[in-house]
């Protein structure tokens, strides 16, 4: 399950919201990570735009690769302004087996910040301005990829 939102998350009640849904589906690990903007740099926030269409795929290729170990993906991430010390990113994984859902949850965090097509922008003086330090290149994207 994909969920995009605008503004920074309500990371208790989407949490809370995900255990419940899989309260009695007998997995075995429920391992979320949450991913919070940090105050450097002199930013108000970060404000993020999404290419959706290529993050629906990515994503349904994750759940591909979830079923194929007996797992679940979840994440939710924002859409505009989140300002520092609230959350941009969740994602989780739930699993029988535990060692399943902390490889997982690893691989899926390091693989989305590398692939996710996902633009930040630093928030300062109420300017959004690109973050190119913040930021990291999709693979294969580009002219010269």
């Amino acid at each position: 399950m994909l969920e995009l939102y605008e503004g920074a998350l309500d990371v208790p009640a989407i949490l809370k919201r995900w255990y419940e849904e899989e309260s009695e589906s007998n997995y075995g690990a429920f391992i979320p990570f949450v991913g919070t903007v940090r105050e450097e740099g002199g930013i108000d926030g970060l404000s993020f735009d999404i290419y959706e269409p290529i993050l629906t795929s990515w994503f349904e290729a994750w759940q591909k690769k979830a079923k194929e170990s007996d797992a679940l993906l979840k994440m939710a991430h924002s859409k505009g302004d989140v300002p520092v010390h609230q959350s941009s990113y969740i994602a989780a994984v739930f699993s029988p087996k535990r060692r399943v859902a902390l490889e997982m949850i690893e691989a899926f965090v390091e693989d989305f910040k590398a692939s996710a097509p996902i633009w930040k922008y630093d928030l300062v003086d109420g300017k959004r301005i690109y973050a190119k330090e913040r930021s990291t290149a999709i693979k294969g994207s580009g002219i010269l990829a």
